[in-house]
């Protein structure tokens, strides 16, 4: 059961007149500008615990969102049902929303001539098999795998398979109306091992837009296992100030605190810890950061936002400098500059890199803690003091000892960041930001 690509092409054409007729709809009820927005989206999520089907659910879900402005006033409106009725009826109940709300001087929509006006194909939609037979084939044969591996893995806490594919379509009162395909698929297994009385709990995951670019039941197993036994025998460390090493799958978290607080909506309100921050130094002088949304194939790649403004390559960080922040239409105006097209989030960030791996990375720091994962919310964006639970892995002599647990560790965010020291070349892929492992000069750790 694999979706059609014609059927969907057909579907969002279909769906883009629909957003087109919303629009001339709103502007027959006298409203000065609009815009409507459509997604859509419908796939299979499965999951299974110790050889047994514990859930399988098809999902199809699609929503509009409608937003009309009277002058500055503005009023939004949603619904499920897509039929034309429905639409106008949200049109309408958005209207007469407009028509009570107080009028927001930074209100409106994003600059006409920022509007994209070519649509890449992206290579973003790769529909696959979404039967319920073939989903569970994968969970399953993942986890059954993973528990043959090693003794010492006595329980699961299940695998997952999810496949999806879907559409965004945006149109607004300049004459905007472009829309694009999209797919997602992933596997993932969770394992319990034990030592003795103590146990320990890891994963492994996969992720594509293309099913033939994910890994194979049988590397995700062993990548599970060898997370979740390479845990056990944990020890708690001193409390010490060390230098400490985020590994590539945790390392696009430090790098996501940098996108919150260069983000438009921190900044206007004063709640950032890098307000007036833009062309001063944020990161060492050897790291670049470069967004391109349009690579193809990648998870965070877009034609445009979610405003219809275009993307474009751009640095967002030049041997250290800030070039840019991350501007909304609204948080522009409440700036008094250029939206940057972030509406919705960053696309595709990397981050360059120094070391060959994260070995060498281990080499080069020599002593100090290797953070494997991290727990907690304590991160505060308004002054960047940061401060999570973590476990990981004691390191000296550029070699792992023994794994560690139970420790808290501690810094500031804005010297956190221009205290990196070097990032390895182990880039996982498999987030918006593709940066490998980071090593900080020195954070300090509370432990016993």
């Amino acid at each position: 059961m694999i979706p059609d690509i014609k059927e969907l092409s057909i579907e969002l054409h279909d769906v883009e007149e629909a957003v087109a007729d919303a629009i001339k709809y709103a502007n027959k009820l006298g409203v000065s500008a609009s815009e409507c927005a459509i997604s859509r989206s419908s796939g299979i999520n499965v999951g299974t615990r110790l050889g047994e089907v514990e859930t399988v659910e098809f999902n199809q879900d699609g929503a509009l969102g409608i937003t009309v402005f009277r002058g500055q006033q503005k009023g939004s409106a949603s619904t499920t049902d897509l039929t034309a009725k429905a639409i106008r009826a949200a049109v309408e109940k958005a209207n007469d929303i407009a028509r009570f709300t107080s009028a927001d001087p930074y209100a409106g929509l994003a600059p006409a001539e920022l509007m994209a006006t070519e649509i890449p194909d992206l290579d973003l939609c790769h529909p696959a098999d979404q039967s319920a037979e073939f989903a569970l084939e994968q969970a399953l044969a993942c986890e059954q795998h993973a528990l043959q591996l090693d003794p010492r893995i006595v329980n699961s806490d299940g695998a997952g398979y999810s496949s999806h594919v879907g559409y965004r379509v945006y149109g607004n009162s300049h004459g905007f109306v472009a829309g694009y395909l999209q797919s997602r698929h992933s596997l993932s297994c969770a394992l319990i091992a034990k030592s003795g009385d103590a146990m320990q709990r890891d994963y492994s995951y996969t992720v594509a837009r293309n099913r033939d670019d994910l890994w194979s039941p049988e590397y995700v197993a062993k990548d599970a296992v060898d997370a979740t036994i390479s845990r056990l025998d944990s020890k708690k460390i001193a409390t010490a100030k060390v230098p400490i090493i985020f590994r590539a799958d945790v390392a696009n978290s430090l790098f996501g605190h940098l996108v919150a607080g260069i983000s438009g909506g921190s900044l206007y309100r004063k709640s950032s810890f890098l307000v007036d921050h833009l062309g001063k130094q944020v990161l060492p002088e050897w790291l670049t950061i470069t967004e391109r949304p349009h690579l193809a194939g990648a998870l965070a790649s877009s034609p445009f936002d979610h405003e219809g403004l275009a993307t474009h390559n751009r640095e967002i960080v030049a041997d250290g400098i800030l070039q840019t922040y991350l501007l909304t239409s609204y948080s522009a105006r409440k700036l008094n500059m250029q939206p940057t097209g972030h509406a919705g989030g960053i696309h595709t960030w990397e981050v360059n890199t120094q070391v060959d791996d994260l070995a060498a990375l281990c080499k080069q720091m020599g002593t100090g803690l290797l953070v494997t994962e991290l727990m907690g919310q304590g991160v505060n964006i308004v002054n960047g003091d940061y401060s999570r639970g973590a476990a990981g892995f004691w390191i000296e002599n550029g070699e792992i000892q023994y794994p560690v647990e139970e420790i808290t560790i501690a810094g500031n965010l804005k010297d956190m960041l221009q205290n990196i020291v070097a990032i390895a070349g182990d880039v996982d892929m498999r987030h918006g930001v593709r940066t490998g492992s980071v090593l900080l000069e020195e954070m300090r750790i509370a432990g016993v």
